[in-house]
């Protein structure tokens, strides 16, 4: 069975290969520092039955927005300035791929919004968007770009709650 679980010690960071060198480098070397010091958190999805290795993982954390990078339907709904949850990467090793792995986590993403919104209040939640092919993956699952905003894409609460059945 798979699970999403906080990033620890007993993960095989070193083994993770999603065939991008930045997002690797970041599970290797940074997110368990960042986590350490409350920057974001990041989960890892592994399975019960090797729970040391990775399959994929996501970090989140919390970010301010200016009104003016969302689109524009939503501009008028908002102060100048909204916080919001942000899924600062998200990576599936290479032999993971194409398996549904990155849609898990994604739907993790957005349950998490949601219980951080119920305690503290968010606008939504917000990825940036590194490359065509990883755009065009958000937008298959509800997120919204403004159009001079190639990269920044949001998915209001209204919107994950409906994707959620809630």
């Amino acid at each position: 069975m798979k699970c999403a679980v906080p990033l620890n010690k007993s993960h095989q960071r070193a083994a993770f290969d999603c065939g991008d060198a930045a997002l690797n480098h970041y599970l290797q070397t940074t997110a368990r520092q960042h986590q350490d010091k409350g920057i974001s958190r990041t989960y890892v999805l592994v399975d019960e039955a090797q729970p040391e290795r990775i399959l994929a993982y996501m970090t989140l954390t919390v970010c301010e927005v200016l009104v003016e990078q969302l689109p524009p339907e939503w501009v008028k709904k908002y102060p100048n300035r909204i916080p919001a949850a942000k899924l600062a990467r998200l990576a599936v090793s290479k032999d993971c791929q194409r398996q549904g792995y990155g849609a898990y986590l994604l739907v993790e993403a957005m349950q998490k919004t949601l219980d951080v919104n119920e305690a503290m209040g968010l606008a939504g939640l917000f990825v940036d968007a590194k490359h065509a092919a990883a755009r065009q993956y958000y937008l298959q699952f509800g997120f919204l770009a403004a159009p001079d905003q190639l990269e920044n894409l949001f998915m209001p609460l209204k919107a994950i709650r409906a994707s959620l059945g809630r």
